[in-house]
């Protein structure tokens, strides 16, 4: 079993998804998270995953993400820009 550690950037404990392979992708990552969080079938945000080393924000649904990484995830509401890509 792979897995990766996430964190809301309010938390202070990392959580854990696993799953099978090297890598995930952020799509199936994303769907993880809100099963295990039971966000339901919400669609007034999405969640904004970054890299906890590198501080790359994913952004390509089909991008893999590899076992053994740690990401930090922020809740973003959908139909707006985030302060980032405002910054951009």
């Amino acid at each position: 079993m792979s897995c990766i550690h996430y964190k809301f950037r309010s938390s202070l404990e990392y959580d854990t998804v696993t799953f099978d392979g090297l890598g995930i992708s952020l799509a199936d990552l994303k769907k993880a998270i809100m099963a295990q969080k039971k966000f339901g079938k919400t669609t007034d945000f999405d969640l904004e995953i970054t890299n906890a080393q590198t501080k790359e924000v994913y952004k390509d649904e089909s991008v893999q993400i590899p076992k053994n990484s740690s990401v930090i995830i922020r809740r973003i509401p959908t139909g707006t820009r985030s302060k980032s890509q405002l910054a951009a």
